[in-house]
């Protein structure tokens, strides 16, 4: 079966990541304008009619710009769990009655198994997503100020991950922020940093050659070198190296990430 995944885009002012098994496929998050949305897919030769559901992990603007266009536009069904549609709905427009889905559990997408969990940001109800198919994992984990023991449990050997690094807390904390804004990122209901990324990734890495894409950079208080130098670094130590235990790289706000064949291996093992 052809497994195919790419981060569409990953930032403050947009988030999508795209997910592919065999004739199904579907978009985690659509942070982009619907017109930008179709632009990105397109230059990965995809067609926005093929996909068969939107997936959101929470309802900040940045997350679900496009989700209402999108599916009106491609009569595409919606997935959340309850809380997150309440905090959504007002901002979706008209939502076809068919394609509101609520979710409370594990669910199934065609030949993808989803299984959501809960994460700590100042959302209504946000959730990460593991995604399964066949003997593949990849797992979307951003946007959360906490990486706990039960989280890394159901994270942990993915094949292909979106793992947020959203800072520098140098840059953050001398940076031209307001308070109030650097307490929020760097609380417990915010986001991971470099160093937390840092501290996490060796815990979850296996011997499957994963991909890992730092994901949610801030354009303000982070950028890809310090972000990966951070990360890289800790995984030295830890006698993890780029190119031999994993591929690394770092997800941007204005691009698209090439499209990963994880069904086949790849001579590319550089991503940064």
């Amino acid at each position: 079966m052809r497994i195919e995944t790419a981060v569409l885009s990953s930032g403050s002012k947009g988030n999508s990541t795209y997910i592919r098994a065999g004739k199904y496929s579907v978009l985690i998050d659509a942070g982009l304008s619907g017109k930008g949305l179709e632009e990105r897919m397109a230059a990965l030769d995809l067609d926005p009619a093929s996909l068969d559901a939107l997936l959101i992990t929470h309802e900040h603007k940045d997350h679900i710009k496009g989700v209402g266009i999108m599916s009106r536009r491609y009569d595409l069904p919606i997935y959340a769990n309850d809380g997150t549609w309440g905090g959504a709905e007002s901002d979706l427009g008209k939502i076809a009655p068919e394609n509101r889905r609520v979710f409370t559990g594990d669910f199934m997408i065609g030949d993808l198994s989803f299984s959501p969990y809960a994460i700590s940001h100042d959302a209504s109800q946000p959730v990460g997503y593991v995604c399964r198919i066949a003997n593949k994992k990849i797992v979307l984990a951003t946007d959360t100020g906490v990486m706990n023991e039960e989280i890394i449990g159901k994270i942990k050997g993915a094949d292909f991950f979106v793992l947020e690094s959203n800072h520098d807390l140098e840059m953050l904390m001398t940076g031209k922020y307001p308070y109030f804004l650097k307490n929020r990122i760097k609380g417990i209901e915010g986001h991971l940093s470099n160093d937390d990324t840092a501290a996490l990734l060796p815990k979850l890495i296996k011997d499957n050659f994963p991909t890992v894409m730092l994901a949610h950079l801030s354009e303000e208080n982070n950028n890809p070198k310090v972000a990966y130098i951070t990360v890289n670094n800790a995984l030295k130590e830890a006698g993890l190296k780029v190119g031999r235990d994993l591929r690394m790289g770092c997800a941007a706000q204005d691009k698209t990430t090439p499209l990963f064949r994880l069904d086949k291996k790849t001579k590319e093992k550089e991503l940064f």
